[in-house]
Formats: C-alpha cells, sequence, structure tokens
C-alpha cells in the first residue's frame, strides 16, 4: 500500500491499514484538528476544532491543556470546518453526504443541515461571516450558503476538481484551487462569478491568503512546490520547492511565515514570506493534510492524518513539542476566534459620613469596561489599612483581613459597574489613609495594565473631622 499521496488526484483518507478512496477529487487541503476521549472540562484556552473523518465527528480541543473538551457528531466523513469570524458557529464539510453541518461552539449543537453539491470538501467565510464558500469536489462547482438563513443562494462553476478555498481579508475574492485542471479560479464575491482563472502548479490541492491581502499561497501536490500569487494582478510571482505532496497551508498573523503541511514527506515546511524561502523543515506524524497557528501564534498544529496523531510545533524553535493521540483520521482543523480584549479602567473613590453614632468612610470600587471587546468577569481587590476591616459589603463583594474582593459579571463595552463598602472610622488611626484597588482578573484579555489600579488618601484629624479628595 502506498504510504504518500505524491502527485495522486483522487481523494484519499488514511487510517491503520486500510487505504480508503472517493469517487473523484483531489488530494485534500483541509482545516481542522480532531481527538476523542478525554473528559471534559471547563475549557480556559483557545478551542480547536477538528474534522474527525474516521469517526463522522468533529472534537473540540481546549489547546491550554491539549484536551478534548467535547465531540460533534456530524455528518457522513466530515473533511474540513471553518469557524465564523464572531465564533458563535462552526461550518463543517460532510464529504460523504453531500451536506454542510451548522454547529452552535456555545453548545455544541447541530443548528443546521445544508445540502450542496456532491462531495464537499472545503469551506471558507467571509470576514463578515455572511457567506460560507465550499467546494464541490464531485461536481466542479462552488456552493454559496447565506449564513443568515443557511440556505445555498449561488453555485459557482468552476474549474475541474475544486479542492481548497479562501476569501481574502476584504471579503472580495474567494480563491479555488481546481485540483485536476492545474488552476485557480477567482471568484467575485460581490456578483459570484468567476473573474480569473490562474494557472499554477500540478495539482494545486490548498490555497490561502496573506493577512494582508497582498498573496495567495497554493500548493501543487503534483510537483512539490507552492505558487505565490500577487493578488493585484492575479499572476504567479514566485514558486517555492517545499516538501513531497504539500496540501494545507496558512500564515502565521503577522504574514511573515506560511506553514506548509508536506502530506509526503511527514514534514512541515516553514516559509520566510520576505524571502520565499524554506527556513524549517519539521518532522512530525505520517501524512500531515494541514497545519494551522494557533491565536496567538506561539503554536501551529499538524494534523497527521494516517498516524491518527496531532503535533504541536513550538513556532519559537521550530520543533515538536507535544504529540496528541486518540485521533481516528484528522485532516481539517480550525481554531474560534479569540474574542476581542477587554480593558478595565479601575477607579476607587472615598466619602466620609460623620455621623454622631457610626462615622465611617464609604467606598466606591468602580471596573469600568474600556473596550474593545464585551467583559465576560472581573475580580477587583481593595486594600485597607492595617487592623481596619470592611462592613456593609454590596452583592458580590467579600472581605477578609484588611482586603475586599469584588466579583463583577459581564460588562459591556464602554459601561461600567460599581461596589461599594465601608470602612468604620473607629478602626482607622489618625492621619492618612490610603486604600488601594487593583484588578485581580478578568476575561477576556486586559491588554493594557497601565490602569488597572487606583488608590485614594483620605485625611482623618478625628471622627468628625475626615477630608477625601
Amino acid at each position: 500500500m502506498p504510504s504518500a499521496p505524491a502527485r495522486i488526484r483522487r481523494p484519499f483518507f488514511v487510517w491503520g491499514r486500510r487505504l480508503i478512496s472517493f469517487a473523484t477529487g483531489g488530494a485534500l487541503a483541509l482545516t481542522g484538528v480532531v481527538a476523542l476521549g478525554a473528559p471534559a472540562h471547563a475549557a480556559t484556552g483557545p478551542l480547536a476544532y477538528v474534522a474527525n473523518i474516521g469517526g463522522n465527528t468533529v472534537s473540540v480541543i481546549d489547546t491550554s491543556t491539549n484536551a478534548v473538551t467535547a465531540s460533534v457528531t456530524v455528518g457522513s466523513n466530515p473533511a474540513n470546518v471553518a469557524v465564523s469570524p464572531a465564533g458563535g458557529r462552526a461550518y463543517v464539510t460532510n464529504f460523504g453526504s453531500d451536506t454542510v453541518s451548522v454547529f452552535d461552539t456555545a453548545t455544541n449543537a447541530v443548528t443546521a443541515t445544508v445540502p450542496v453539491g456532491s462531495s464537499p470538501l472545503t469551506v471558507a467565510l467571509t470576514p463578515s461571516g455572511a457567506l460560507a464558500y465550499v467546494t464541490n469536489n464531485g461536481t466542479n462547482t462552488v456552493s454559496v450558503i447565506d449564513t443568515a438563513t443557511n440556505t445555498t443562494n449561488a453555485t459557482v462553476a468552476v474549474g475541474s476538481g475544486p479542492n481548497g478555498v479562501a476569501v481574502n481579508p476584504s471579503g472580495t475574492t474567494a480563491y479555488v484551487a481546481n485540483n485536476y485542471a492545474d488552476t485557480v479560479s477567482a471568484i467575485d464575491t460581490a456578483t459570484n462569478t468567476v473573474t480569473t482563472t490562474i494557472a499554477v502548479g500540478s495539482a494545486p490541492s490548498g490555497v490561502t491568503v496573506s493577512p494582508t491581502g497582498t498573496l495567495a499561497y497554493v500548493t501543487n501536490n503534483g510537483t512539490n512546490t507552492v505558487s505565490v500569487i500577487d493578488t493585484a494582478t492575479n499572476t504567479v510571482t514566485t514558486t517555492i520547492p517545499v516538501g513531497t505532496a504539500p496540501n494545507g497551508v496558512s500564515f502565521n498573523a503577522a504574514g511573515t511565515r506560511a506553514y506548509v503541511a508536506d502530506y509526503g514527506s511527514a514534514t512541515v515546511s516553514v516559509v520566510d514570506t520576505a524571502t520565499s524561502t524554506v527556513t524549517a523543515t519539521i518532522p512530525v506524524g505520517n501524512n500531515p493534510a494541514q497545519a494551522r497557528t494557533n491565536p496567538s501564534g506561539t503554536a501551529v498544529y499538524a494534523t497527521n492524518q494516517s498516524a491518527n496523531t496531532v503535533s504541536m510545533i513550538d513556532t519559537a524553535s521550530d520543533t515538536v513539542t507535544t504529540t496528541i493521540t486518540g485521533f481516528s483520521g484528522p485532516y481539517g482543523m480550525a481554531f474560534k476566534p479569540a474574542p476581542p480584549a477587554s480593558d478595565i479602567d479601575v477607579d476607587l473613590a472615598a466619602q466620609p459620613h460623620l455621623g454622631i453614632l457610626v462615622p465611617y468612610l464609604s467606598y466606591t470600587l468602580t471596573a469600568r469596561n474600556t473596550g474593545p471587546g464585551a467583559l465576560t468577569s472581573a475580580s477587583l481587590t481593595a486594600t485597607l489599612p492595617a487592623g481596619a476591616s470592611a462592613t456593609s459589603l454590596a452583592p458580590g463583594c467579600t472581605s477578609a483581613t484588611t482586603t475586599v474582593t469584588c466579583s463583577y459579571g459581564s460588562i459591556a463595552a464602554g459601561a461600567s459597574v460599581s461596589k461599594t463598602f465601608r470602612v468604620p472610622l473607629s478602626l482607622l488611626a489618625l492621619g492618612p489613609v490610603t486604600v488601594t484597588g487593583v484588578r485581580t482578573a478578568s476575561a477576556p484579555v486586559d491588554p493594557n495594565p497601565d490602569n488597572d489600579s487606583a488608590a485614594v488618601t483620605c485625611a482623618v484629624l478625628s471622627v468628625v473631622l475626615v477630608s477625601c479628595p
């Protein structure tokens, strides 16, 4: 049995000792990761979705622990998965059932099954998430799905054996690798018509567009090369030699590196996009189908289809640091986009209440979300002077020795939530009294530590003579 797909133009999936071929098509260039059998737990890292072609499932991986948290049953032979830009839905091409499954990433429940053309391979969404482009390998077409209604609103005829598809960052053009025709079709997404056909290498399989939108990289499965297309002129400007039977390709977020899954040589080629040269060749598992960069850019995940593993590559050292097992023909892979950061501005105010019975200082601890994303949760801690303690705590606040910790729920961008507590003046020494509030935790990430604390100092001359700024 052949161990590599070099120059083979039929879609094939290998697991165990069997070589299973499907009708017609090209060597697949897909995006997805899969793993099964681990216990579910609360995800803390970016989620990765893997098309598990041998089990008719998509597995969900928490990449902070590389543990599987869920398995979603979809259609027959799921080959590729893409996640909406907002992160709320995932779209899965079911090669064996001629459908696309749509599932809710919050509940992992399939919410729609969309009929498309024969043998759908790859799916890519526009940056707005309004449209999904699906390559139908068996009918030489691309189905365009309206994601608002989950219905096909256009079918575009392209070249023979359409395989990979990618949409440029502006959302104006979809590029389709035609595996049998040795071409790439450029589709105008406004009219859903092919405007240009670009000749590339033999058996083009995967395609991706650089973050700037100026370049498209196409893996040529039959000639062991990557064609670099200038998207301004739609011409091939460079051809880069890589490993055997290159399949999936993706860029890092900066666009400085491209990662090519060399299906036939069990490696990932790292391409310096400034020089169009391979700077590293990283051994992974057998028959890597895709190499995909995680949202932070710290790692690349390679789906090793016939090895039933996923290799995690450290991008700083270009070495495999983790091998995840338990897969059944892992092929396509996609990450859920990280939520927009939420910058928490901490504010603390004090006001004296000098009643005859119980004079006290009233403190207001405020979490203000300056955006750009919505805040899921936050914790702020106020540190009190030695010997002081807090009373009359607002809901969500707890006290310990000289501290008050307040928990905040979701806060929309531009909004703020305040919590209050009191410190009896009888517990404070005369002189300056300083209380400091600090952000101790928040989700999602707070990108700006400069406004994570605030302090207020009151002058206590007596229990009836106090001034605060």
